[in-house]
């Protein structure tokens, strides 16, 4: 039987370990603490899932291991358990960000730290996921992501049930690149509706910034025909229009004329689109790729703009140059 390890007690990773332990797939997963790990265990007793705080015990002959950590934690969580998971386990991103100071993307991190060559034994997870919704049982749709379709094909079966459909996909960059910037517009979003500019002005921002980001995941070597699927578009629908989103609400605040740190004060969960905006803005110099609107939320989040000032980026169509 298919043993599954969940780095990370986070939302996302605990709701992952109830979809498969539905599946009577036994799952370890990793908290940050052993008070969190009793906590959540006694939370989730009637589950056939162990929660630890020793990494050790939860990497023990696991067959896969999804890490649910955040993106900017990801390389020190993959140094904890590169030299106990097994070599032939498969190891899934379950993370939507790139690093902030590299613009590396969750497998890179994870091929660098766990000695992996290239993309072999890795996969990612993404899509229009909130997880407040999928621990309803509301239906939704999300993606697997790996060059070997058969890996692929494998992991549907430990998450998938009738109200969650997973798909599959070998382009694990194009997948990626999607989760984590959809996540930037997302505060462009949230600016845009806190400043009260209407729906049509908010179509007109995620218009702009979807098209700067499928230009840099063409850059990237990505399959462009992502960006439109699951993984992309539908991704991107949620995060800009659900009061769940966080990267939306961090958006909204800021327009309200708070700042990046107050509004992060009263959060208790990781903002995945303040990191991943400073590792588009660091890519895009790389690439010599103008991203305007993403470089004007980037600006906003450092407190080198306000957020009325995005509006020339997406509402002049000299800017961009587009229909």
């Amino acid at each position: 039987m298919t043993k599954v390890s969940i780095i990370g007690a986070t939302t996302w990773g605990n709701t992952l370990a109830s979809l498969i332990s539905a599946n009577s797939l036994h799952v370890h997963v990793w908290a940050k603490s052993p008070e969190q790990a009793a906590s959540l265990q006694h939370k989730h007793s009637a589950d056939i899932m162990e929660f630890s705080s020793d990494p050790a015990f939860v990497a023990d002959g696991s067959d896969v291991a999804i890490f649910a950590v955040p993106a900017q934690s990801i390389r020190r969580t993959a140094r904890i358990f590169a030299g106990l998971l097994d070599p032939a386990a498969i190891l899934v991103s379950a993370a939507k960000g790139l690093e902030a100071d590299t613009g590396k993307r969750m497998t890179e991190i994870l091929a660098e730290e766990t000695g992996r060559t290239g993309l072999e034994g890795l996969a990612v997870i993404s899509g229009p996921n909130l997880s407040g919704e999928i621990n309803q049982r509301l239906p939704a749709v999300t993606v697997i992501a790996s060059e070997d379709d058969q890996n692929a094909r494998d992991l549907t079966h430990l998450i998938a049930s009738d109200s969650f459909s997973v798909y599959t996909s070998q382009d694990v960059k194009g997948v990626e690149i999607c989760g984590a910037l959809k996540n930037v517009i997302a505060l462009g979003a949230g600016m845009s509706d806190g400043l009260k500019l209407g729906s049509n002005a908010k179509a007109a921002l995620v218009t702009v910034g979807w098209r700067e980001v499928t230009g840099l995941g063409r850059k990237l070597g990505a399959d462009e025909n992502t960006f439109t699927g699951f993984a992309g578009l539908g991704d991107l629908i949620t995060t800009c229009i659900s009061p769940l989103s966080r990267n939306y609400h961090v958006g909204f605040e800021l327009a309200g004329g708070k700042s990046l740190s107050e509004v992060l004060a009263g959060m208790s969960n990781v903002v995945e689109g303040v990191g991943t905006a400073r590792a588009t803005h660091l890519l895009a110099i790389k690439l010599g790729y103008p991203m305007p609107l993403m470089e004007a939320i980037y600006r906003v989040l450092n407190g080198e703009l306000v957020a009325n000032g995005i509006k020339p980026y997406f509402l002049n169509g000299h800017v961009h140059g587009i229909a």
